[in-house]
């Protein structure tokens, strides 16, 4: 996405203007077949975005059947980081999708404005990637057009960053095929990013998303996409004929383990990749010596939930917690067995509130500053909280 608005989209879509039930408010991004707008859902009153493709996609009837279909089948998709789709449609002869709006901008913003991420950084976004394909891919969809472009950055003050691929059923068909050039001879397909089998109009599968996860992590690791030539059809070739370039030549501080790993990822022949995205992600990881989150869980990748170390209150009935878990009695308490708590026998003046239990004392290895914090998150008087969830967070 850029930031000039094609000819085919200057007249007709001015802010204040609409399409099907949505107002827009102002574009934010473009491109040469799309348009993504800020609008007003003005049926459930919230703001989307959406994304306008040019008319000559609508006038295409096998795209524009493909379209409808894939974004309904991505929008029944659920994964944390593949974007809601609220809908996809046609209306006053051009197709629509809108998404969650998302305000963070796109990886390749990102790394425009501030060269390669850092390896733990890098490595989660492609972590979280690999887990949208890959559940994607489980219900039978391919991306097609997985690059740093469609990968959205939710940034919020105060709260880790969260990734969502967006662009299900709005990519390109397959480059060679009948399709992959408009009339005009206008080339829709993003060949930074294509493996050979999707060049040569073959079948595609997982393991073509999967190629281009590996051409967006080589960007991510290094500025810059893998094959830089001067002609869109000498990068075609370079995917074709050239072997994997060595990222640890590119960008000084790669240890060499990682082109082993992107050597794997960008094999020509999909039979020669990985068994799934995951897979790549995690061989990534451990080349670039950056610790899983389940090792790592509060370091600089985002932390993640984790199995509690003791037992929780059964919910609706259900079982007590097993023996030897910190076991409680979760019956209810009555006034007798809430004396018996307290130390003192039934109908005796009962002590103060007792403080909250000690977390550290509770689970081994949690620093002491922790009580304190759970000391004024779990005071009987709410006034003595925390301003807000976040704060407490």
């Amino acid at each position: 996405m850029t930031d000039v608005t094609p000819p085919w989209a200057a007249p007709g879509y001015a802010p204040g203007s609409r399409v099907g039930s949505y107002r827009l408010e102002a574009r934010i991004g473009s491109g040469g077949m799309a348009v993504v707008y800020r609008a007003h859902d003005e049926r459930l009153d919230r703001l989307v975005a959406l994304k306008v493709l040019a008319p000559a996609l609508a006038e295409d009837v096998a795209f524009r059947h493909r379209f409808t279909r894939e974004s309904r089948a991505a929008a029944a998709v659920e994964d944390p980081n593949i974007i809601p789709v609220y809908e996809a449609g046609e209306a006053d002869g051009v197709l629509f999708i809108a998404m969650r709006l998302v305000r963070g901008g796109t990886i390749r913003n990102l790394v425009g404005q501030h060269g390669p991420l850092a390896y733990a950084r890098a490595a989660w976004i492609v972590s979280a990637m690999a887990s949208a394909l890959d559940t994607a891919h489980g219900a039978g969809l391919v991306h097609r057009d997985v690059k740093p472009a469609n990968m959205l950055l939710d940034e919020r003050p105060g709260r880790p960053d969260h990734v969502y691929l967006s662009d299900f059923g709005i990519s390109k068909t397959p480059l060679g095929t009948s399709g992959g050039l408009t009339g005009t001879g206008q080339f829709l397909g993003t060949v930074d990013y294509a493996a050979p089998e999707q060049i040569l109009g073959t079948a595609v599968d997982g393991r073509t998303d999967q190629y281009a996860l590996g051409c967006s992590a080589f960007e991510l690791l290094s500025g810059e996409p893998p094959y830089i030539r001067g002609q869109a059809l000498a990068v075609v070739y370079a995917h074709l004929s050239d072997p994997p370039p060595s990222l640890a030549a590119r960008a000084a501080g790669i240890p060499p383990a990682v082109d082993t790993v992107m050597a794997k990822v960008m094999a020509k022949s999909p039979a020669d990749r990985y068994a799934s995205c995951q897979e790549f992600a995690d061989a990534l990881r451990e080349a670039l010596g950056v610790q899983s989150y389940a090792d790592n869980p509060t370091g600089t990748q985002p932390a993640i939930d984790r199995e509690p170390t003791i037992g929780a209150e059964p919910a609706n009935g259900g079982e007590p917690r097993p023996a030897g878990q910190d076991t409680v009695d979760w019956r209810p308490a009555g006034p007798r067995k809430r004396a018996q708590q307290d130390g003192k026998p039934a109908g005796q003046g009962r002590p103060a509130v007792p403080a909250p239990p000690s977390l550290a004392a509770r689970a081994a290895g949690i620093p002491r500053a922790v009580d304190t914090v759970m000391a004024k998150v779990m005071a009987k008087s709410p006034a003595d909280r925390y301003a807000s969830c976040q704060e407490f967070a």
